[in-house]
């Protein structure tokens, strides 16, 4: 079977049909084989390998994934592209397709009964509307997952691997970094898509951690501390964080900060990782 990496194949197929992209659902197919091959290599897949992908549109990406691993189990929201995956997927014996929301589905359940509980990983063009919930759900779920290699935003992708004192370090930095070590794999240009998506694109290995960076006391706690130091960015963290519904006040607020060294007129922004579980770590004893 002609693979659909090839731009003509993948209008015949989408002309055969009758589909029709849809804008809500980030629907934009790839159609170039070399950033197929850069992300398998990124991904380090191997014939033992286990493969959950999101979103597989067509079955682009899957083709090669059934070729390269041991087996794939694809996660389609869109109940439009599973007779078409039906068709483009039929070769591969040791590929699956589920047509349900991936932020709606129990993702360690569905790991123990389709995939025997074995660690995956994670291989996907993500829909860009809906990358960080995704991503996020896959490490806060206690999934076996150990590594994530997807295509995003580049604007995300930067976010994702930014340190402090950067203009792209934030929350979700911190949060995906407590999880993972993020790594570019490779940037990617609008022109290898079906239709052009209107933004630049990076692909980005997390690859997880057996043990987080960082010991905390308790992990909600911790981000909650970290989301309200960023939700003010312009403001210092003693402000940032007292409107941050922690359950104490600012005197008290102020004091962890100082018993943690840090002053309270920093912002968020200039914190470590380390630096934000010695503080959370400090409010959770007066919580």
């Amino acid at each position: 079977m002609e693979k659909l990496s090839s731009p003509k194949r993948t209008k015949e197929i989408v002309n055969k049909y009758g589909f029709r992209f849809s804008k809500s659902l980030g629907q934009n197919f790839l159609i170039d084989e070399n950033i197929i091959y850069k992300i398998i290599n990124g991904a380090e897949i191997t014939k033992d390998d286990t493969i959950i992908e999101v979103g597989p549109g067509i079955g682009t990406l899957t083709q090669y994934l059934a070729e390269e691993a041991k087996r794939v189990l694809a996660i389609e929201i869109d109940k439009s592209l599973i007779p078409i995956l039906g068709e483009t997927l039929k070769d591969y014996g040791n590929t699956e397709v589920i047509n349900t929301d991936v932020l709606k589905v129990d993702l360690k359940e569905l790991v123990e009964t389709k995939l025997d509980g074995e660690r995956v990983k994670v291989v996907a063009n993500l829909p860009y509307y809906v990358t960080t919930p995704i991503i996020m759900k896959f490490l806060e779920e206690e999934v076996p997952v150990k590594d994530i290699v997807v295509m995003v935003q580049k604007e995300v992708a930067d976010r994702l691997k930014a340190k402090p004192n950067t203009k792209d370090y934030g929350s979700l930095s911190v949060a995906v970094q407590y999880y993972c070590e993020p790594e570019i794999v490779t940037r990617v240009p609008k022109t290898v898509f079906i239709p052009n998506p209107n933004v630049e694109s990076t692909v980005i290995r997390l690859k997880v951690l057996d043990n987080p960076p960082v010991e905390v006391t308790d992990r909600k706690v911790f981000h909650s501390v970290v989301r309200a130091s960023f939700a003010k960015r312009r403001k210092t963290l003693l402000n940032s964080l007292s409107f941050g519904n922690l359950g104490i006040d600012k005197e008290q607020i102020k004091e962890c900060l100082m018993a943690c060294s840090i002053d309270p007129k920093r912002r968020g922004e200039s914190l470590t990782i380390e630096e934000f579980a010695a503080l959370s770590n400090t409010i959770s004893k007066i919580l």
